[in-house]
C-alpha cells in the first residue's frame, strides 16, 4: 500500500500505471518483496475491461469507481 496500492476486496490490490512501463516498474517491486510462502498472481487490465465488471454489494448493484485508464491488479 505504501507503493500506492489500494484494496480491492481482501486480498487484491489495485494500482494506476499510466503506461505499461510504468507498470512493469510496479511489477519489478512486487517480485522482489515476494513471500517465501503463498500465491501472488499479477494481471494488467484496460480501464475499457475494467469498466465492464459488474460490482455488486449484496443484491444492491453499486457504481463503478472512477478509475484511470489502466489497473493492475495483485
Amino acid at each position: 500500500m505504501r507503493d500506492g496500492f489500494a484494496m480491492f476486496q481482501f486480498s487484491i490490490y489495485l494500482r494506476h500505471c499510466s503506461s505499461r512501463e510504468n507498470a512493469d516498474v510496479h511489477i519489478k517491486r512486487v517480485k522482489k518483496i515476494l513471500p517465501p510462502k503463498g500465491h501472488v498472481g499479477i494481471m494488467t487490465i484496460t480501464d475499457k475491461q475494467f469498466g465492464m465488471m459488474e460490482l455488486f454489494y449484496g443484491k444492491d448493484e453499486k457504481e463503478r469507481p472512477k478509475t484511470p485508464q489502466q489497473l493492475e491488479l495483485f
